[in-house]
């Protein structure tokens, strides 16, 4: 950063020369004060690690859209940046007033997530190319702080032979649904590979599912779980199934490399 400095053209009234050469050695010293803080000051000390730093891509594959997500959290900074592989800053946050000098720590964002009629997979991917993403940041004492992120193309596949309490899941929620008794139970096949059509093809392990369910009328009731990559079903909760006769689900899936990959369906209880 650049700092200028440009000294105004005053006119002083006519004093003792002893005051001019006094005013004279005072005008020295300040623009010596002012030229050593206007010159650039290198941190010596290590750069600080964030405690947590992400940048992934989240794909809804049943609503066909794409968006790319980040997670970071450190010690309380005032700026922080974030550049592409090629150096290229795609998001620049500096905090003011109030909320500058108290300093964040946590930042999450997900971008818009255009439909593939409007933003083809191809063409998002070029937009964010895979490769090491660059996060740093100055903390409120002036430190920096640094780490670094690995964006991936590869994406998991989405669950396959999904079913509701044993019946086929439907494509989508404006198809026709399956009507089943509770309890009701959501299972799919495992994960094993890369997603077959979108984004890069490579090896693929699966870090956990996550399942969401939630009532489609108010009050809209929402129900979350964490699920190890060991296990490929669930149990909707009584307390969410007695309340309403037709609800919607989601199975995402998370990659180690941290992609996402969802699909949603509906289904009724009779």
């Amino acid at each position: 950063m650049e700092t200028q400095t440009g000294a105004a053209k005053m006119k002083w009234p006519n004093r003792q020369k002893s005051h001019n050469r006094k005013f004279t050695a005072l005008s020295i010293a300040l623009a010596a004060v002012v030229a050593a803080s206007a010159a650039p000051v290198a941190w010596a000390g290590p750069e600080i690690p964030f405690s947590e730093a992400q940048i992934f891509f989240e794909l809804n594959d049943t609503d066909g859209d794409l968006g790319i997500h980040s997670s970071i959290d450190g010690e309380p900074w005032q700026m922080l940046e974030i550049e592409d592989p090629s150096e290229r800053v795609i998001l620049d946050v500096m905090p003011s007033g109030r909320l500058a000098k108290q300093g964040m720590t946590q930042l999450f964002f997900e971008s818009a997530e255009p439909s593939f009629d409007e933003l083809p997979p191809a063409e998002f991917f070029k937009r964010f190319p895979a490769g090491r993403y660059e996060i740093s940041g100055i903390t409120l004492e002036g430190d920096e702080m640094e780490s670094t992120a690995v964006l991936s193309h590869v994406l998991p596949a989405p669950p396959g032979n999904v079913r509701v309490s044993g019946i086929a899941a439907a494509i989508n929620c404006d198809a026709a649904l399956p009507a089943v008794r509770k309890p009701v139970v959501i299972s799919w096949s495992a994960v094993t590979a890369s997603h077959p059509t979108i984004g890069k093809a490579g090896p693929l392990q699966v870090s956990r599912y996550q399942v969401f369910a939630e009532l489609r009328t108010a009050p809209f009731h929402k129900f979350s779980l964490d699920l190890p990559p060991n296990v490929t079903r669930f149990t909707v909760p009584a307390e969410l199934a007695d309340r309403a006769r037709d609800l919607k689900f989601e199975i995402q899936v998370r990659g180690v490399n941290g992609n996402q990959t969802a699909i949603e369906s509906c289904f009724t209880i009779r």
